[in-house]
């Protein structure tokens, strides 16, 4: 057997690009002060100035990006290179020759043949596929994540927890009283990628099939099935946790997210943009503060990377190395897309703890139907999972809104 060397070396060009980040961050300081003196001067900024300050924060982004890739790839196992049979000599002889029969003999890989015909992955195809789900899609990495066998997840939750007290030794122990509960319901739906290859790939022995697919759906189903976990309605896909009912943090119940205003349509305070950001993290309660995180898109944060505090420090601070995240006022900031953009009245920044408030259901089983006819002379895989999700603590995630109120 041989072994994959391709990221020998990455680890000092993983130190160089950090270097250039770090630099690049101190460009960008030194950018950004030129502008804030033009401003305080002048009562506006020079174009040529703004211009390369935007240019600067793309290149950060890129530069950060390129480092998180990097050190994704790096903490990749070695891969084994498989032989045309590999581990599952049954499912390997149906990905590669599209021969079933084995499959059908054995019943613990059959999906009980639905009507396309397709089977459940082992396993083995199934880890692979989630744990590269987890290395690129952002709220996964940041959510509670729990598998099931049926289509359904019922929770039962406390809104606020059992009462206790404190008793002496010889004293009556009085029952708690009743916990407040709520039961959640947690539907799958269904979620699916369609990757293409050539017969001739399929024919090389050292092509490990399961990898490859793994790799080529990857992308396209994260990039589904975050957009569903920011925004998702809850129709035939998880629910997002900016499609609750937002509420004003002071009238805030369970079942509401509840917000903070920033006091400015469609932006910052001009004069104090902090204290909506500090608003927004101490409107959680302190149990959740401690794993509180921001969440927000690259546009956002390139605008929150311009601001001092007091002291004349930046809020924002790159993380401390390749693939460890930046902090802003000390928490880390988790970069999604699917976040919207600053514009009025928008949820464009939230902050909590999104592994206690946010919960990702996978249903047990990958579906794969192998279909060399439909786009010869390439073979598909029609390949299929299902996936809930939705809020589990209405307590523990906040959100920034751009708005007077």
């Amino acid at each position: 057997m041989k072994k994959e060397t391709k990221m020998a070396g990455a680890k000092p060009a993983s130190k160089s690009g950090m270097e250039e980040f770090l630099c690049a961050f101190d460009a960008f300081k030194q950018t950004n002060d030129q502008r804030l003196a033009e401003i305080e001067k002048k009562q506006y900024a020079d174009v040529l100035t703004t211009e390369k300050l935007d240019r600067i924060d793309l290149a950060m982004h890129e530069q950060k990006s390129a480092l998180d890739q990097m050190a994704i790839r790096r903490a990749r196992p070695s891969l084994e290179l498989s032989p045309a049979i590999g581990n599952n000599p049954a499912w390997d002889r149906y990905m590669r020759q599209g021969d079933a029969s084995r499959l059908t003999e054995l019943k613990s890989l059959s999906a009980g043949s639905d009507v396309d015909g397709g089977y459940v992955a082992p396993d083995e195809t199934q880890v692979e596929i989630d744990r590269l789900l987890r290395e690129v899609s952002p709220i996964r990495a940041l959510a509670t994540v729990q598998q099931t066998s049926s289509g359904l997840l019922r929770k039962p939750v406390s809104q606020g927890g059992a009462s206790s007290g404190w008793v002496s030794e010889t004293a009556a122990r009085p029952e708690t009283s009743t916990p407040t509960l709520d039961l959640l319901e947690f539907p799958m739906a269904e979620i699916y990628a369609m990757p293409a290859t050539t017969q001739t790939l399929l024919d090389d022995a050292v092509v490990n099939v399961d990898q490859w697919l793994a790799e080529e759906v990857r992308d396209v189903l994260a990039a589904q099935e975050t957009t569903a976990f920011v925004a998702g309605d809850g129709i035939a896909k998880p629910r997002g946790f900016l499609s609750y009912t937002n509420v004003e943090q002071s009238a805030h119940t369970w079942g509401q997210i509840g917000y903070v205003a920033t006091g400015t349509a469609g932006g910052f305070d001009a004069g104090n943009p902090l204290d909506a950001i500090l608003d927004l993290i101490y409107a959680p309660q302190s149990v959740y503060r401690p794993n509180g995180r921001f969440v927000m898109n690259r546009r956002t944060v390139s605008a929150v990377r311009k601001f001092k505090d007091a002291d004349g420090n930046y809020i924002w601070q790159p993380g401390a190395g390749a693939g460890q995240p930046s902090t802003l006022l000390g928490y880390s900031v988790t970069e999604v897309e699917d976040m919207p953009d600053i514009a009025n009245d928008s949820y464009s920044m939230a902050f909590g703890d999104f592994r206690r408030g946010y919960l990702i259901v996978d249903r047990a089983g990958i579906n794969v139907v192998r279909d060399p006819y439909s786009a010869k002379p390439y073979v598909l895989f029609y390949t299929t999972k299902r996936v809930g999700g939705g809020i589990q603590d209405f307590n523990a995630i906040k959100l920034l809104k751009f708005a007077v109120s």
